[in-house]
């Protein structure tokens, strides 16, 4: 028991996996001009909206809403960005496999940024901050004929030549390279939790009242007969895979097939791990050629990190739930799954266990291990 609870502590997270389709993932002066692109509402159809309106960084990196509000309300909840560098998939479905590729897919989505990569593309190369740290980071900016803004994207995209078309694409693909490199810096701090099984089998976990009695309990139901440690396991509290646990359906949205539409979408992303603009080998892009596509996966979502899981309210893909102790009484009585099967199964824990544990969910909660400057919007 002590080995698996030491390692769900932060002290045994490790360094954060290098990203070899990103090759400036870890480069400060990518960082600094993803940290600008990420607060920037330039980068947005109504010039209101930036990645910071759904991940803000006072909500832990999510907005408080049931679904995400960008220039429209979208279809899903907003996930949490603390520490998801170190996940090899993105979004509830797992449609993309890198976090730059990720980082792409809401500046052309129409009811999140609802621009255009042309736009994106120009903005870059007519800012002169933006174009030094972009030239010092990944060379010079094609010169490519830009359209103005107000021209119907189509029509301004349809002009381009195919190099014309494939400059544009990387330097938008760049971008994504950027903001993926600002988003390796949102780490998770240390909680009263890690604390707390740093020191089990010291004198001092006890004596200085660490944990209370009840918290104690709802750590041993978590790695026992509540199962929670099941999906939620490592120093970040999930295994980073996708389960099918018989949420409901959004309202009024069919159920969402999750990853078994996911993977598919993921393998046919022209910005993946094998495709033209990463800088991956075939024999690194393990995660996505190996990746399972079985039926098994009908409604599975992915599971997310319980890192700061009271700040980060409400929950589930679409929202459902608004408090933790309507997500725990639903893994309690484990329902009949819309699509597919319940993954989980009826615990039948007692009122006062579900209080339990979640009094230890309280604990996970800290300040983030992360400079504060990069929590602000860059000054001008």
């Amino acid at each position: 028991q002590r080995q698996l609870l030491a390692s769900l502590s932060l002290s045994a997270l490790p360094e954060l996996p290098a990203d070899p389709s990103n090759t400036v993932a870890d480069s400060e002066l990518a960082a600094e001009l993803g940290h600008a692109l990420y607060f920037d509402t330039r980068l947005s159809g109504n010039g209101s909206v930036s990645c910071a309106s759904c991940h803000k960084p006072e909500l832990m990196f999510t907005d408080g809403l049931s679904l995400a509000v960008g220039t429209n309300i979208g279809p899903r909840h907003t996930p949490s960005l603390v520490g998801i560098a170190y996940s090899p998939w993105f979004y509830w479905d797992g449609r993309k496999d890198s976090q730059w590729s990720q980082a792409l897919a809401p500046i052309e989505t129409s009811h999140e940024h609802n621009t255009d990569r042309l736009s994106v593309t120009r903005i870059v190369a007519e800012d002169d901050r933006y174009r030094d740290l972009y030239e010092s980071v990944f060379g010079s900016i094609p010169t490519i004929p830009l359209r103005p803004v107000s021209e119907p994207q189509r029509t301004a995209w349809s002009e381009l030549s195919p190099a014309q078309q494939k400059d544009v694409n990387q330097v938008f693909s760049n971008v994504g390279k950027a903001i993926a490199a600002y988003q390796r810096k949102i780490i998770p701090g240390r909680s009263r939790f890690d604390e707390y099984i740093d020191t089990l089998g010291q004198s001092s976990s006890n004596e200085n009242g660490m944990f209370s009695s009840s918290e104690a309990a709802g750590l041993a139901l978590f790695i026992g007969d509540a199962q929670c440690v099941t999906c939620h396991n490592g120093p970040l509290l999930t295994n980073n895979e996708f389960h099918n646990t018989g949420v409901l359906a959004i309202s009024g949205q069919l159920p969402s097939m999750g990853r078994y539409d996911g993977i598919r979408a993921a393998r046919e992303d022209p910005f993946n791990c094998l495709g033209l603009y990463s800088e991956a080998s075939r024999s690194e892009c393990i995660e996505l050629r190996f990746a399972r596509d079985t039926n098994e996966l009908v409604g599975a979502q992915k599971t997310p990190t319980l890192r700061n899981v009271a700040d980060t309210a409400p929950y589930m893909h679409g929202g459902q739930m608004t408090t933790l102790a309507q997500v725990i009484e639903h893994y309690n009585e484990a329902p009949v799954s819309m699509l597919s099967h319940n993954e989980a199964k009826p615990l039948e824990l007692r009122p006062v266990q579900l209080r339990q544990l979640e009094e230890l969910l309280l604990t996970l909660s800290a300040p983030l291990a992360t400079e504060e400057h990069w929590l602000l919007p860059p000054a001008n």
